[in-house]
């Protein structure tokens, strides 16, 4: 594998980057902190919050940030190099997020709506994703990324598609009026970088998502973003789309971090919709090397168009949410076999990163195995309560 440096995990223009997170300090505050990036320093700034979702709310956020008073528990370098391995020492990061719901937005991209049908019509089994991914493509006939979800063009799409059988649940999200949304993890449950990431034990067919990751307060409001991995079971969900829960949300399948980045004038949505988020797979136990690269410009809905669909008069978030955006990334490199396409190995570590957010790193290891999830809101509340 290769060596990792804590300069190529923080935004390239670190020096403007307003960063927020959370951390794991020592006695005498054990426990989760908010914490500010400033001057090379991690900063506890709990008192402003004290949750990253009130934090969030405030309206004097950016100058609570660049100015709030607190303990320093170190240099960022020294807690991103605490925070790898499957024991870390405190301080270590968290994931940046707290109380907040974790939601996703699945099928955003034109490359991944394929995969998706793939994933459905081959019902979990990785040998027939060939076969059929060549069918599609020679069924379908277009390219679906010039085709603007829920427009005329799509709807004449869908009818063209139906009268020949081959329409999709997939199909229908990725180019039809309203976006999927889910909810990925519950809150709390998510790790941070470093952290071990979780596969179910019945998977046998998976992959990383890297995707950029919004935080929004309880007014509907984008105020930063951060990297993510929502952890992908392609068999599991292929089997059939009510199984989205077992897929999608166990423990350690949601990674969040390293920080959220907060929009001012060095960063803002449009940062956001002409990123390029990179993914790395390094394999420990086969020397296995798969890059890759998601392009937001390529998304098929607009990132505020997808808050929208997700928060409104039909459902509020009184804590805030964190949004994922997606992915157009869908390894299909063979990695154990012809046609077996790709999967995890134990240990694959995987880097998500862009330049303006840095990089989320977490090694691959199984839900079941893994620290279980303990600290939850009854606790958060319980070690506030004695700060």
């Amino acid at each position: 594998m290769s060596p990792l440096s804590p300069a190529d995990f923080l935004p390239t223009d670190l020096s403007t980057a307003l960063l927020v997170g959370r951390a794991w300090r020592d006695a005498p505050h054990a426990g989760p902190v908010l914490v500010a990036v400033r001057d090379g320093e991690v900063i506890d700034i709990t008192h402003a919050g004290p949750t990253m979702a009130d934090l969030l709310e405030r309206d004097d956020l950016l100058e609570v940030v660049r100015h709030a008073e607190g303990d320093s528990l170190g240099s960022v370098d020294t807690l991103l190099t605490n925070s790898l391995g499957a024991t870390p020492s405190a301080p270590y990061l968290l994931a940046p997020c707290d109380v907040q719901a974790v939601k996703a937005c699945g099928v955003t991209f034109a490359v991944s709506l394929m995969e998706r049908v793939i994933e459905e019509q081959a019902g979990g089994d990785p040998a027939r994703a060939v076969e059929l991914r060549e069918e599609l493509q020679a069924l379908i006939g277009k390219d679906l990324s010039r085709i603007v979800p829920g427009s005329e063009e799509a709807m004449a799409l869908k009818e063209a598609l139906q009268s020949r059988g081959a329409w999709s649940q997939y199909m229908e999200v990725g180019i039809g009026t309203d976006a999927e949304v889910f909810t990925k993890a519950q809150p709390l449950s998510s790790v941070g970088f470093g952290s071990p990431v979780g596969l179910h034990p019945s998977s046998k067919w998976n992959n990383p998502e890297p995707e950029i990751v919004l935080a929004v307060d309880a007014q509907g409001r984008v105020k930063g973003a951060s990297l993510g991995n929502d952890v992908n079971l392609r068999d599991v969900e292929g089997r059939s789309a009510l199984l989205l829960g077992k897929a999608k949300d166990n423990n350690a399948s949601c990674s969040i971090g390293p920080f959220i980045r907060l929009f001012d004038a060095h960063f803002d949505i449009d940062t956001v919709r002409q990123a390029r988020v990179s993914l790395r797979i390094e394999g420990e136990d086969d020397d296995f090397l798969l890059e890759g690269e998601s392009d937001m410009r390529e998304i098929s809905r607009d990132p505020l168009d997808l808050v929208r669909q997700t928060f409104g008069d039909h459902h509020q978030y009184p804590d805030g949410f964190m949004l994922f955006l997606g992915t157009m990334f869908s390894p299909i490199e063979d990695r154990d076999g012809e046609g077996q396409g790709f999967t995890h190995h134990p240990r694959d570590r995987v880097t998500i990163a862009t330049p303006a957010l840095g990089a989320l790193v977490n090694e691959v290891g199984r839900s079941d195995q893994l620290p279980p999830w303990t600290f939850g809101i009854r606790q958060l509340m319980r070690h506030l309560g004695q700060r």
